[in-house]
């Protein structure tokens, strides 16, 4: 979880904010993009098991 923060953070700082679509640039959105996805998928997978916890006990 905390890898894909970092690298959310490591691709904001390669993104040209004034030209954000240039070659550069627009790899390191996909790449923002695909971190924040794989975050949501782990917050996902933690509250899930979570509920499953709840309904276990």
């Amino acid at each position: 979880m905390f890898l894909s923060i970092g690298m959310v953070i490591f691709n904001a700082t390669q993104v040209n904010w004034k030209d954000p679509f240039t070659q550069k640039s627009s790899i390191a959105v996909i790449g923002i993009m695909a971190a924040l996805c794989a975050f949501l998928l782990l917050l996902l997978l933690i509250l899930s098991k979570r509920i499953s916890k709840k309904l276990n006990r």
